[in-house]
């Protein structure tokens, strides 16, 4: 009798566990549906485990990659370089055009003697050459600064984690901000000193400009209205014309090469500027 009835509270207990677990099961269903009363699903969609969740993360898509990517692009080191490679470009570029026009100018109508021009065609062809080097060193150093930009930023020290830096790093550090300020320092000078043939073709074309204007065309003064070159520093004063007069200065002004010289030094002196606002920016961010 005693087993029987140890039997039969067996099956009570059992009979109410399962009651138990059942009314939990409910609950929890009836918690669901109260949290999500417009649910047409009545399955149970278990949340996503850990596993899951690294599975996910561990293989991000196309479009999580291309915003990772872009996000650890350094717009303003970026800005900075296309800025710099543009503006030593132009300066360059239009800078050897326009010496070569210059030294043809000066050798055809200023200073017919070959001996009197000779040191100044020595200097522009050295300077032509100091562009090549310019040229050359601002392709290097502006991939030199802008490779610094993208080991800076916030999405490379995310990725690699924060950089230890030593004492060797952070002197490199700071002879690249010594060496951008001193660059700096020297292209304003650069800029000061292309603004010079800039005013020198200014002054000849306002002085065409003058001898084609109607109020002196028709008088007798046109011939006494001159440009002296000499005046300047460019030829010595014993040269042969230096100075050009009336109708001559106006079929100077005429020429393809005065017009071409003339606008490429304007073009080359914004280029300066460029890359003096370039390096500036390059220094801000730096």
């Amino acid at each position: 009798m005693k087993p029987a009835m140890e039997t039969a509270a067996e099956e009570n207990t059992e009979q109410s566990q399962e009651r138990k677990v059942n009314s939990r099961a409910e609950m929890e269903i009836g918690r669901y549906h109260w949290m999500y009363p417009g649910s047409k699903n009545h399955q149970y969609h278990p949340v996503p485990t850990l596993g899951d969740r690294a599975g996910r993360l561990s293989s991000p898509g196309c479009f999580e990659c291309c915003i990772k990517c872009l996000g650890g692009v350094p717009y303003a080191s970026l800005v900075a370089t296309i800025l710099c490679f543009s503006g030593v470009a132009l300066f360059c570029g239009c800078g050897h055009v326009a010496l070569a026009g210059t030294v043809a100018i000066l050798e055809q109508h200023f200073s017919t003697n070959t001996s009197d021009h000779a040191l100044l065609s020595e200097v522009i062809q050295l300077m032509q050459y100091v562009i090549y080097g310019i040229a050359s060193f601002f392709f290097l150093y502006g991939i030199i600064l802008l490779a610094e930009g993208f080991y800076t930023t916030s999405a490379v020290k995310e990725l690699h984690g924060e950089f230890k830096t030593t004492a060797c790093g952070r002197c490199i550090s700071g002879m690249f901000v010594f060496l951008t300020y001193v660059l700096g320092v020297a292209w304003l000078g650069v800029f000061g000193f292309s603004a010079v043939p800039v005013f020198m073709f200014y002054n000849i074309w306002s002085t065409c400009e003058v001898i084609k204007s109607p109020q002196t065309n028709g008088t007798a003064g046109v011939e006494q209205i001159c440009v002296d070159i000499r005046q300047y520093g460019i030829i010595p004063w014993n040269a042969f014309p230096g100075k050009i007069c009336g109708s001559t200065l106006e079929n100077i002004c005429n020429t393809n090469e005065f017009y071409m010289s003339y606008h490429l030094f304007i073009v080359a002196c914004a280029g300066a500027g460029a890359t003096v606002i370039a390096l500036a920016h390059f220094l801000h961010h730096h």
